[in-house]
């Protein structure tokens, strides 16, 4: 079960004018399920996105890119679960493009005006006749009322899923200029997490007016503080991908500068979405128990922040004694010790588990008892709070714990 994360409702999520969606069932991997979603986005629509920064990036990734770089407008999306299309070589590159064609065909659109995404087992070709036979069940599903309503929305969560145990879907409302403007996200991923963008899907859509020149760096922005902040087994999949869409239909004056206030604003608005988003990933984790915060502060950059908080967030020895709730925080200190940070004085190191003071100048506190590890350990929700004592500098890795269920869930994946 996930940690702490309920089932999203229908009722709870905002539609978002400019977007339409259609979800159906093509049998891509397993029949009688949901494995193809489709994203309709009014003219005027603008689109940004980050990917993947493994090399073996899928197929659909490599399309995208192109894509984004024409000048016609991204006017759909296409997204299939079951299939990687991933390690496939010149095969899956054409595959990619022949279902972007169809879909351009079906909506009189040019084939640039489609981004295809893909998700489920790498290294396996896509059944893309049946992707395209699903198609027009799709945009009919699509074409079924004026503007995806809240129940699409779920279902295309639900329809994205692979070993999520849940739909990741969340809204939010705000102002800009007077007027109110919607936002809503869906997202996939439990295994293979440790974006770095950009196997996770992220899609978040809002009515914003924002200037299409400025689309990829709000998607960059967003990311950053989101979900290149998460980790569940350090692995990068070869598909991730986040993508923001504004299609401008709130009616505010648009945003033409990030920096601005009415920019800084929209950013502070969608990046709880985004946070969500995320952290529902990380909630859902395959074979989760715990959520688990690693906040690293006195850092003299970032940088050697992030290196210390992902070196304890990706640790197997950290997160096995996490699930079993055993206090073996030495650990934490050793992941903090090979972190990466060549120049770091131990004897600075401070650590906190929740409430509980642990270690004080790099070693144990004279009132740290194992009893009080162990109580807050037991917790489903956990802050582990690391001081450098080299600067000012704070960041926040959000990950879970290793339970026998990842085992048991990945070394089954293909059954």
């Amino acid at each position: 079960m996930p940690v702490s994360l309920p089932m999203p409702q229908a009722s709870d999520l905002h539609a978002i004018a400019g977007v339409r969606i259609g979800v159906t069932e093509a049998g891509i991997r397993k029949a009688n399920r949901k494995d193809l979603t489709v994203f309709l986005l009014d003219e005027g629509s603008a689109v940004g996105a980050v990917f993947t920064q493994n090399r073996y990036a899928a197929a659909p990734v490599q399309v995208c890119r192109q894509h984004l770089t024409s000048k016609l407008g991204i006017r759909a999306l296409v997204i299939n679960t079951g299939n990687a299309n991933a390690g496939t070589g010149e095969p899956g590159l054409a595959d990619a493009q022949k279902t972007c064609s169809a879909l351009a065909r079906a909506l009189n659109l040019a084939h640039e005006q489609v981004l295809p995404f893909s998700t489920g087992v790498i290294m396996e070709p896509l059944p893309v006749d049946r992707l395209i036979a699903g198609l027009p069940a799709a945009v009919t599903s699509a074409a079924q009322g004026p503007m995806a309503t809240g129940e699409r929305w779920l279902d295309a969560a639900t329809g994205i899923m692979t070993t999520d145990t849940v739909p990741k879907a969340v809204s939010h409302s705000f102002e800009i200029g007077g007027r109110t403007v919607h936002a809503t996200g869906i997202a996939k991923g439990a295994g293979m997490i440790r974006p770095n963008m950009a196997t996770m899907l992220g899609f978040l859509a809002t009515d914003a007016c924002v200037a299409p020149e400025l689309m990829s760096t709000l998607a960059r922005r967003l990311a950053d503080v989101s979900f290149n902040r998460v980790t569940v087994d350090g692995d990068t999949s070869t598909n991730d991908c986040f993508v923001v869409i504004a299609t401008g239909r709130a009616g505010h004056p648009t945003v033409t500068d990030l920096d601005s206030a009415v920019g800084r604003a929209l950013l502070n608005a969608l990046a709880p979405v985004a946070q969500r988003l995320a952290h529902a990933i990380v909630r859902d984790g395959e074979g989760a128990t715990k959520f688990i915060t690693v906040r690293v502060e006195g850092g003299r950059d970032s940088a050697e922040c992030l290196l210390a908080a992902y070196a304890v967030a990706q640790s197997p020895l950290v997160k096995t004694a996490f699930f079993a709730s055993d206090p073996n925080l030495g650990r934490i200190l050793a992941a903090v010790g090979y972190a990466g940070i060549t120049d770091l004085d131990v004897n600075g190191i401070d650590l906190h588990l929740g409430d509980v003071h642990v270690v004080t100048r790099g070693g144990r506190h004279p009132d740290y008892r194992e009893e009080d590890g162990q109580r807050v350990m037991k917790q489903a929700e956990i802050l582990v709070c690391i001081g450098l004592g080299r600067g000012k500098a704070v960041e926040t890795v959000w990950t879970c714990d290793f339970s026998h269920d990842y085992v048991t869930i990945n070394a089954d994946y293909r059954s």
